[in-house]
This record gives C-alpha cells, sequence and structure tokens, in this order.
C-alpha cells in the first residue's frame, strides 16, 4: 500500500508515524529540506524535497501508483492543488486535504470540494475541529477530554478525581459492589505525568486522570462517582480571536444562546473583525495578561477561561492567572507536546492539543480494514480503537479469560445490537468482564499501548484497506 503525505510538520509526522505501523509504502513531500532529514531519520518512510502540488515531485514520490495521498502542509490552496493534480494525473483514489481557511469551508461553497470540481475525499479543517472538542468539553465540565464515538453514544472521557471523589482508596475491582449496575470500563492512568493501564486491585488516588468508557446513559452517575458536580458553564471568557476562537464563540451563540461569552483579542483588527462578526458576544481589545483587563472582563465571574492563542506562554499564563482570579476552569491550546504533562500538574483543567485533535480526525476518515476509528490518549501513551471483529482473529470465539490478552491491551467495550421494548434495533454499550465472548462481525472497542499497537493488530487481525 502506497500512500503520499504533503507536509512533513507535526501533523504530517504523526499521521506518517501511525501509518508506518502498518505495511504502508510512505513518502513524505515538504519544501523544508531539515524537516524531510528529521522525518527519514526517525521514521521509516521515504522522503523528498519538494513543491507538493508539482507532478513531477508527486511522480517521482509514486503517485503513479498510491493509493491514498494527504495534503496537510501550512499552506491550504497547495493541498487543494496537490489533490488535484494528484487525481487528475495520478488517479489516486482517496485524497485527504487539510483546510484552515474559513473562506473555502462557507456552506455556500459546498460544490467546491465535489468529485467534478476539486476533488477531496475528506476535507479536515484543525480550527473547526478543535472547537468542536472545547464545545464538548464546555458542555461537560470536570471533563477533561471528550471522544466522539458511535455518535457519541458512547462516553469516552477523560475524568480527574478530587480530594472528596468518593471511590478513592477503593480497588477497582470492588467499585462495581459499591455501585451495582455502573458500567464502565478503565482504560488508562495519568498519576504525576506518567500513564499506565490499571489492574483490578488500582486504587485511585487524588489527581488522577482517569480514561473511562461507558454508555452515554452512564454519564451522570459516573461523573457523581467521581465527585465532580459541576453545572454547565454559563459565563465563559474566550482569549484569542484567531480562527480558533471565531469558530468557538460562533458555536456557543448558535448552539448554546443561554452561554454569555466575553472574546479577548490584544490585535486591534482582529478584535475589530471579531466586534463585526459576533452578535451576542462582548468582544474586548486588550492584553489578557493585563490584570487591569482581566478584572475589566470580570473574570472572577467567569466559570471557564478558554484559551486559545498562536502562542503556548501566553494559554497557559493566562488560564493560571485567570484561576488565581477567581475564575472555576481552565481550556488551555498547548501546541509543543513537551509542555502537554506539565499543564496538567500545574493545574490547568482541560489541556487541548490542536495536532492531537487534527490526526485523530484525519485518521478517523482514513479506513483502515476493520478498523472504524481511532484516537491517540494520554498524550500519545496509547491508542483506542474501534473496530469490527473479523471471523480470523484469534481472539473471536473466546471469553476475554481464554483470549488472555498480553498486558498493555484492554478490551474496553463492546456496541452490540440488541431489540429494544419497541422492537426496533439499537447498538447498545456493554463493559466487557472476563466470561465476555466477542463474536465475528461485532463492534469492538480496545486499548493499546503505544509499544503493542502491532501485537494487537495481529490479535484483532486488523490491517490497512482503504
Amino acid at each position: 500500500m502506497r500512500v503520499i503525505i504533503c507536509g512533513a510538520g507535526q501533523v504530517g509526522i504523526n499521521i506518517a508515524r501511525y501509518l508506518s505501523q502498518f505495511d504502508t509504502d510512505i513518502t513524505i513531500i515538504d519544501i523544508n529540506e531539515g524537516l524531510v532529514r528529521e522525518a527519514l531519520d526517525t521514521l521509516d518512510v521515504q522522503g523528498i524535497v519538494g513543491h507538493a502540488s508539482n507532478p513531477d515531485i508527486l511522480q517521482q514520490a509514486g503517485a503513479d501508483d498510491a493509493e491514498m495521498i494527504v495534503a496537510v502542509t501550512q499552506v491550504d490552496e497547495i493541498n487543494m492543488v496537490a489533490c488535484q493534480v494528484a487525481h487528475s494525473l495520478f488517479k489516486i483514489p482517496t485524497k485527504v486535504a487539510r483546510i484552515r481557511q474559513n473562506s473555502f469551508l462557507k456552506r455556500q461553497y459546498d460544490e467546491l470540494f465535489a468529485s467534478e470540481h476539486l476533488p477531496i475525499d475528506h476535507v479536515i479543517a484543525p480550527e473547526t475541529e478543535v472547537a468542536k472538542a472545547i464545545m464538548r468539553r464546555l458542555r461537560l465540565p470536570g471533563v477533561s477530554d471528550v471522544i466522539p464515538i458511535n455518535e457519541d453514544e458512547v462516553f469516552a472521557a477523560s475524568i480527574r478525581t478530587l480530594p472528596d471523589t468518593p471511590i478513592l482508596g477503593t480497588p477497582l475491582n470492588h467499585i462495581a459492589e459499591l455501585f451495582p449496575g455502573l458500567n464502565m470500563t478503565l482504560a488508562t492512568i495519568v498519576r504525576d505525568g506518567a500513564a499506565f493501564v490499571p489492574d483490578r486491585l488500582t486504587i485511585l488516588e487524588p489527581h488522577d486522570e482517569v480514561f473511562v468508557i461507558a454508555p452515554k446513559s452512564s454519564q451522570q452517575q459516573i461523573l457523581d462517582v467521581f465527585g465532580h458536580r459541576e453545572r454547565e458553564g454559563r459565563r465563559v471568557m474566550i482569549v484569542g480571536a484567531g480562527n480558533i476562537g471565531m469558530n468557538l464563540a460562533q458555536m456557543i451563540e448558535d448552539e448554546s444562546p443561554h452561554v454569555r461569552v466575553k472574546l479577548v483579542e490584544q490585535d486591534s483588527e482582529r478584535a475589530r473583525h471579531a466586534a463585526e462578526r459576533l452578535t451576542r458576544a462582548q468582544v474586548l481589545h486588550g492584553d489578557s495578561l493585563e490584570n487591569d483587563l482581566l478584572l475589566e472582563a470580570s473574570i472572577g465571574n467567569v466559570e471557564t477561561v478558554v484559551a486559545v492563542t498562536n502562542e503556548d506562554e501566553v494559554n497557559i499564563l493566562v488560564s493560571l492567572l485567570a484561576k488565581r482570579m477567581g475564575a472555576e476552569r481552565a481550556i488551555t491550546l498547548v501546541n509543543r507536546p513537551s509542555f502537554g504533562p506539565l499543564v496538567s500538574q500545574l493545574g490547568i483543567d482541560a489541556p487541548l492539543s490542536a495536532r492531537m485533535i487534527t490526526v485523530s480526525s484525519i485518521l478517523a476518515h482514513v479506513r483502515q480494514g476493520q478498523i472504524l476509528s481511532v484516537y491517540g490518549i494520554a498524550d500519545g501513551f496509547g491508542e483506542l480503537y474501534e473496530i469490527i471483529a473479523p471471523e480470523r482473529s484469534p481472539v473471536v470465539g473466546k471469553s476475554l479469560h481464554e483470549a488472555n490478552l498480553p498486558k498493555g491491551i484492554l478490551v474496553v467495550g463492546l456496541l452490540r445490537t440488541k431489540k429494544a421494548d419497541d422492537g426496533e434495533q439499537k447498538i447498545e454499550f456493554e463493559a466487557p468482564r472476563g466470561e465476555t465472548v466477542i463474536q465475528a462481525g461485532e463492534r469492538v472497542i480496545f486499548f493499546v499501548e503505544a509499544s503493542m499497537v502491532k501485537k494487537a493488530q495481529r490479535l484483532f487481525s486488523v490491517g490497512i484497506a482503504y
């Protein structure tokens, strides 16, 4: 399987890292020779220095027999032209492009990416995806990460334990006894910056970051069990009127009219543009790190501050300052991978990685045989897969006890079709137990540590096939 990735930035490299786990022939194209050299040094890929939209460069990258092109350079126009050339000259079947400019994504231009115009099969808009991720967090205070599985019918989220969380000091195998009917699985725990997969005897401690999988119907009960009784925020301050901040403010105006929004922007032109576009949000022009501006914005009455400027340091500092001045929660955009563990330890409630959200969005559109979706969790510690269990898998037809999965691979949920009282078929989540038997054709959710991905693929007999 040959795949061409245009762009050797963080997004392109992470997609290449993921796809290289399969039997895939990958070529990365970038105009920056240093980035290409770094990719060649760290990954099992080929690299070409040049413009991704150049037909000669694409041909040199193997476009004649490639099955997919993923265009994620920093320039939308290059991504679009690369897909057009890939389609018109080389007949590459699957084309994915990252598009960042909102002007290309307006509803009145929906036909732009049709096959007879700009033939792009999947358009990924990073700023829109990040804004959607923030909206999910705003609707669920107490949750720092939410992954949409099965159209949000599965509650897959990262929850932080509190000093008064009721289940602290309780081995995990006793939680079901204390809370009968609680249908959930714990996939990972991040403690003091280190992630691990819990076992039956693991005891939760204060400030653990716990990734939980459960049915949507159990969501409120699980939040109660973890001691989170926060209400959905109705007063939000957004710091940064770039694409993410504007997309988020627009989503709140469109979808949550009960939420009051204040938007802070240092650049005068951006602030003016935001004030013209938004109808209900209050736009403040000034430096978000200045106490006077935060006092003017009544930061002490704000429930959630969302820091989404282009500077990680500004986002971190304004989040800490806002919480010190009375804001209840902070959602903070952090792009540098090295900052991820630090941010959680500083007391920021929900760090966001635009890089990981973008990669997960792209991978969700890359069909890998029986794999329906894949998400990176715990800051790259492992991956969450949703698959259709194939007949040839060695774990199919056995109980999980009999399958004896190796450490680092954990089945965390099954989506089974059941008949409702009204006779309609519906999909329900089921937390697996030792006696659970996986049947061929069932949808299985499993977690795997990064070092065990290839072994998990063999066990579940899944491979890449677009």
